[in-house]
């Protein structure tokens, strides 16, 4: 058996140990940081058994390379799904081409919503009629429960950053 204070800097399938520390439980456990940049707390004999090897990461993954992407909560081809996967994807993918208007400004997505589309199911509920896609009320704001609505593209596109009313100089 692995001694504790080896773990450090080691590698456990996408998982890379880097301090140790208790859990909650009492328990010798370690900060690891995942592959796809998530950090999570993981006790040491799940890490040396081979129990945890991820974030849970990998078997999101093992279950899409299988073609069993809805084996989590069934609501990947809705469009509450879509919305949330493009805005993680905006906000953390240089490769978006909207990235530089979200992730290259700063704009986050809270950590609650980041890893878990229930979470963020579970926060804003499913689009309510008339509602057509995801608007943050303050547009410099982050993507979190306080400052997100489903709003109908006439709200949203009143509230865009580059909207200024009164420099519409309307003569009537």
């Amino acid at each position: 058996m692995t001694k504790p204070s080896t773990l450090s800097g080691r590698r456990f399938g996408r998982l890379v140990a880097q301090y140790s520390q208790r859990s909650a439980d009492g328990r010798r456990a370690w900060k690891c940081l995942c592959d796809c940049g998530t950090q999570i707390v993981v006790r040491a004999s799940a890490l040396t058994t081979g129990n945890t090897e991820s974030c849970g990461c990998g078997k999101r993954y093992a279950m899409a390379a299988t073609g069993r992407k809805n084996a989590t909560h069934g609501k990947s081809r809705t469009s509450e799904y879509r919305s949330w996967s493009r805005m993680i994807h905006r906000c953390y993918a240089p490769e978006d081409v909207k990235f530089h208007l979200y992730g290259g400004r700063g704009i986050t997505v809270c950590d609650r919503w980041r890893g878990s589309f229930e979470a963020f199911l579970l926060d804003m509920g499913e689009k309510p009629l008339g509602a057509q896609t995801l608007d943050r009320i303050d547009s410099n704001g982050n993507y979190e429960p306080a400052n997100c609505r489903w709003a109908s593209y006439e709200t949203q596109n009143n509230n865009r950053r580059p909207f200024k009313r009164e420099a519409l100089n309307v003569n009537h």
